[in-house]
């Protein structure tokens, strides 16, 4: 008698099927973005090229840039992991044709078409107007902080980065005179010892530091310098000094306790709900059916400056799109872009806003505790007096509702559900580029899921 068992014959020879594609099941996330690639216009990836097929042998554009949508939709970020998975992962080798370029490879690609990988979130979005996906009438903004590759205790204050920038500066002067006096002026010498060997790259890292936190002490001194002379302007018009405390002089020089990131310059101290982190700024503009009509990427701490920009660019994108009937019609916003400025700012002929004037806790307390205003618009409001009176009506709180159910699952979709919490890339423009990214794959996954077999 034996054991009824599926033999277990690590050693049996047997055929692969001859093409790849069925080494997967139809509808599977990687052959839909096989099929998704092939719709879209890739000329930005192949310029590079020689067109007489003359120079050493490159892997196909359209192949590696498959491979990064699929890696960053599972998730998947690291070269060094994507290439290992390129050698054992089905749905990876499928994508590579049973290739396996290596980390270098997948990370200078990365690297070197920034602006082409930018631009998919837009072609993204065409397939999921095609898909039927896109309906923006109502929309919601919201930002998330994402950290930089940047630690915290990577700041240094502007004291520090001075010193740092002058002993260095000191320190390649005094080489190159030593040299100079050992070698001759236009004679080269051995390499520089182990000290002073990477400097250059940390030199301009310091610099680019010290040069911004320079620029923004301008800015603020400008800015102070406007109040002290409106101050004055209006004092020698009423002829009496204003009451309060006198603004102070501006200063132009950064205070010594100013502190800037030296592993990314242009990353920010951040404050999330779990403490503060190194990083910047996603925006994201989002339908009811949670795709990202507009992203973009600031290192601005708060998100009051981003509300007219971000619904502008959402505007454009939909406009780009060419759908019939398709405009936005009312934005929810969340408090942290509520300000008089931007109420102020507001076009009468463009979309609704509906913006909390306080926190979100505070406000669902204040819809509950207060019964709906009835009755005329009072002509005395202020232009936050009338958003508060218009959330407190039955159509305003059902509507701003909506917020948390359209952009919150977004992000969490992308925070938790692909454990995206920090960007690979350093510097503004290429973290800029790599959010641009995150979200179109986000876009992908929707479009996958509403129909996974395209047309």
């Amino acid at each position: 008698m034996a054991y009824n068992f599926k033999e277990c014959n690590r050693d049996q020879i047997f055929l692969l099927p001859p093409n790849v594609r069925e080494w997967l099941p139809e509808g599977d996330l990687a052959l839909f973005i096989i099929d998704a690639v092939a719709q879209m216009d890739l000329k930005a990836f192949y310029q590079k090229y020689r067109p007489d097929g003359r120079g050493q042998t490159a892997y196909e554009p359209s192949m590696l840039l498959t491979l990064l949508l699929y890696a960053y939709s599972v998730g998947i970020r690291s070269s060094r992991q994507i290439e290992r998975l390129c050698e054992r992962d089905i749905a990876f080798k499928v994508i590579s044709a049973n290739q396996a370029p290596d980390h270098c490879t997948i990370a200078r690609f990365r690297q070197e078409n920034g602006k082409g990988i930018e631009k998919l979130f837009t072609d993204v979005l065409k397939l999921c107007a095609k898909a039927g996906l896109i309906k923006v009438g109502v929309v919601a903004l919201d930002g998330t902080k994402v950290a930089a590759n940047a630690a915290l205790e990577a700041n240094r204050t502007y004291g520090h980065i001075e010193k740092e920038v002058a002993k260095m500066l000191t320190e390649a002067e005094t080489k190159d005179a030593e040299e100079d006096k050992l070698y001759g002026k236009e004679k080269r010498g051995d390499e520089l010892p182990d000290d002073l060997r990477d400097p250059e790259s940390r030199l301009k890292r310091l610099q680019e530091c010290k040069k911004r936190l320079e620029e923004e002490a301008a800015a603020e001194a400008e800015e102070q310098r406007t109040k002290v002379e409106k101050r004055e302007a209006e004092e020698a018009g009423t002829g009496r000094k204003k009451r309060g405390r006198k603004p102070n002089e501006p200063d132009p020089q950064p205070p010594a306790d100013a502190k800037a990131n030296v592993t990314d310059p242009d990353s920010r101290i951040m404050k999330t709900r779990s403490g503060y982190v190194q990083g910047y700024n996603g925006q994201a503009v989002v339908t009811e059916a949670q795709i990202i009509v507009a992203a973009e990427l600031t290192n601005q701490e708060n998100d009051v400056r981003q509300l007219h920009p971000m619904v502008k660019k959402a505007q454009e994108n939909i406009t780009a799109l060419k759908l019939k009937e398709q405009e936005i019609e009312i934005v929810l916003a969340d408090a942290g872009y509520c300000s008089d400025a931007n109420l102020e700012k507001m076009d009468p002929q463009g979309p609704e806003h509906l913006i909390a004037t306080q926190k979100d806790w505070k406000q669902r307390q204040a819809q509950a505790s207060a019964p709906p205003p009835r009755g005329r618009i009072p002509q005395d409001l202020s232009d936050r007096e009338r958003m508060e009176r218009k959330l407190r009506t039955k159509r305003g709180s059902a509507l701003y509702k909506k917020r948390g159910q359209i952009v919150e699952p977004v992000f969490g979709q992308i925070k938790t559900g692909r454990s995206i919490k920090a960007f690979m890339r350093r510097g503004f423009e290429a973290c800029a580029q790599e959010w641009k990214l995150i979200c179109a794959t986000h876009n992908l996954l929707k479009i996958w899921r509403s129909a996974p077999v395209m047309a």
